[in-house]
């Protein structure tokens, strides 16, 4: 007796279907994977800091600057930003250190200037 199209297509996929669990995992799966590292994992071996995409407005004077010095800079653009910005952090805390706030005022607020004009008019 033959068999329909259909049917031979679902007893084929039994078949294939019966291989495939029968049949070994590859080395490349599964636990035997951290093992069989790639090229990308072996480059991984290095310790990176996760870097974060950060997008800025600068003037083009000093972008073409950032650019010329970046050439030449071990790591490129963002190295020499990384570094720019942590060497200003770093003297902010400094400078905001070395100014210690009055004794009899507040963190975070500052004196009020007197005003040279006086207060505006029509307003009390």
């Amino acid at each position: 007796m033959s068999m329909k199209k259909t049917d031979l297509e679902k007893h084929l996929a039994k078949k294939l279907d019966g291989r495939m669990k029968s049949s070994a995992v590859p080395q490349r799966f599964g636990k035997a994977s951290a093992a069989a590292a790639g090229p990308s994992d072996r480059k991984a071996g290095k310790v990176v800091a996760k870097l974060v995409p950060l997008a800025c407005r600068l003037p083009a004077e000093l972008v073409a600057r950032l650019r010329e010095r970046a050439v030449g800079f071990d790591g490129g653009m963002s190295a020499l930003m990384a570094q720019a910005v942590q060497r200003w952090l770093d003297a902010s805390e400094l400078s905001r250190k070395a100014v210690s706030p009055s004794p009899g005022s507040t963190p975070g607020t500052a004196a009020a200037a007197p005003c040279a004009a006086g207060p505006r008019p029509g307003r009390a």
